[in-house]
């Protein structure tokens, strides 16, 4: 398999046609002048050796040596093999609250960014399991797909932020239902939902949800971001806080972590709740948790032993820019003895 690791370099490609364009430019031109001074025949016995071929030759070895560095640049692999990857593990799926409250600074940095970290140490301590990311405020959306590429889900994890879903509040319930989406009913995987949030929920129904969950596989295990005592919401400007968010009363807000819901999630949906305060706590009781659960074999099929190919190109195009300095623009010798065009007349009369 064939694959082109940066093929915005092809642009450069057009260079060549340019090269081409002024040669051509400069032939015509030369002619041109030439013909103002004297006639073709009387400038080929002043040089008699001068070869019309060759200068070509030399543009069209330029050219290949401009196309070789370009095609380099662009650095063409080869797959040598196909590798089907046999895996063993669980599929663990990630909702994280994005509602304004997770800006409270209770916790340092704040809920949201604690729990993006809580997420990044979870992630960095799996091996093969399959993971998939859900933001949710007043609804829930997919964030990434289940995957085994654990580089993408830190990348789309930094990008959430609480501008990401225009519907405000805490519907814990809508995550669970989107979540059970996320896993493939035909794979049979052990199925892990990690919940992420401050408790404030607002979607209702919370416990019908859960137990739904519950007869579908989904363990559901929950941290707490956010202390009891609670804080403020900072409006923040260039991260720069300007104020902080009031009621419609005009007094500040103070937003405070409910526990209750959150133990209540967990114990009815088979899992545990764990205080997101102390990351190491939090870390290892995943694990314990993790490392319970049965481990189901699945396949992932990918091209394996990718070869770059662009030292190839190097050297050819080295090779023709060797080739068009040593080659002079006179005829050669031996080519002009074989008189193969009958240049040469026989000025012996028989």
């Amino acid at each position: 398999m064939l694959v082109l690791e940066e093929k915005i370099y092809f642009w450069l490609l057009a260079v060549i046609p340019v090269v081409l364009l002024l040669y051509a430019a400069q032939v015509i031109w030369k002619r041109k002048t030439q013909k103002k001074f004297s006639e073709r025949s009387f400038l080929d016995q002043l040089s008699p050796n001068r070869s019309v071929f060759k200068p070509l030759l030399k543009v069209i070895l330029l050219s290949l040596a401009l196309a070789c560095f370009v095609i380099a640049l662009v650095n063409p692999k080869i797959g040598s093999k196909t590798e089907t990857l046999k895996r063993e593990g669980v599929d663990v799926v990630f909702a994280v609250d994005v509602s304004k409250s997770m800006l409270a600074e209770d916790i340092a940095p704040n809920r949201l960014e604690k729990s993006k970290q809580l997420v990044t140490q979870i992630i960095n301590n799996l091996a093969s399991d399959r993971i998939g990311i859900i933001a949710y405020a007043g609804s829930a959306f997919p964030q990434l797909p289940i995957t085994t590429d654990y580089g993408s889900a830190k990348l789309f994890l930094q990008s959430m932020n609480t501008d990401m879903v225009s519907s405000q509040g805490t519907a814990i319930g809508e995550a669970i239902k989107l979540a059970e989406t996320y896993y493939d009913d035909e794979s049979q995987t052990s199925r892990v939902l990690f919940i992420l949030s401050d408790g404030e929920d607002h979607g209702g129904e919370i416990e019908e949800v859960v137990e739904n969950a519950k007869e579908k596989g989904i363990r559901i295990f929950t941290i707490g971001l956010g202390t009891e005592k609670g804080g403020t919401i900072p409006i923040k400007r260039n991260g720069v806080t300007q104020s902080y968010k009031k009621d419609n009363n005009g007094e500040t807000v103070i937003t405070r972590m409910d526990p209750s819901t959150l133990e209540l999630i967990a114990k009815n949906g088979d899992g545990i709740y764990m205080n997101g305060a102390n990351t190491q706590e939090v870390l290892d009781k995943v694990t314990e948790a993790l490392d319970s659960l049965e481990k189901t074999e699945f396949e992932t099929k990918q091209f394996a032993a990718y070869k770059d190919q662009f030292q190839w190109f190097i050297a050819f195009g080295i090779l023709f820019i060797v080739l068009d300095v040593f080659l002079l623009e006179r005829k050669t010798a031996w080519v002009t003895q074989l008189n193969l065009f009958n240049e040469k007349k026989d000025n012996h009369a028989d």
